[in-house]
């Protein structure tokens, strides 16, 4: 019995380690060091940029188009949404861990 036990037991730690070795998704947290060019600085530890950032809309400034109460068209709005210094963001690393999705900003 004490076999199988130490023997399921580094099975079990196999197939973790192997998990952790493809490196699924996780949520990050980071902090807008610089706008241009962008770049974030996630938990201390290390510093992203532009190459390894995705943005969502969330976090760019874009243009948009209204129909007001009584206006008969659509007008173009632009929405100055874009990230600013000192600004903490929610991401999600990729598998691999090369890329960033920067999702949102974090309020605090």
């Amino acid at each position: 019995m004490r076999d199988f036990t130490s023997f399921s037991k580094a099975m079990q730690r196999i197939a973790v380690d192997a998990v952790n070795a493809t490196k699924p998704t996780a949520i990050v947290y980071g902090k807008v060091t610089s706008i241009s060019p962008l770049k974030v600085n996630v938990e201390q530890k290390m510093t992203l940029t532009n190459a390894q950032l995705v943005l969502t809309r969330n976090v760019t400034d874009f243009e948009t188009e209204l129909k007001l109460d009584g206006q008969s068209s659509k007008q173009k709005y632009m929405i100055h949404n874009a990230l600013k210094v000192g600004e903490e963001v929610l991401m999600i690393q990729m598998q691999g861990g090369q890329k960033y999705i920067v999702i949102d900003r974090v309020m605090t």
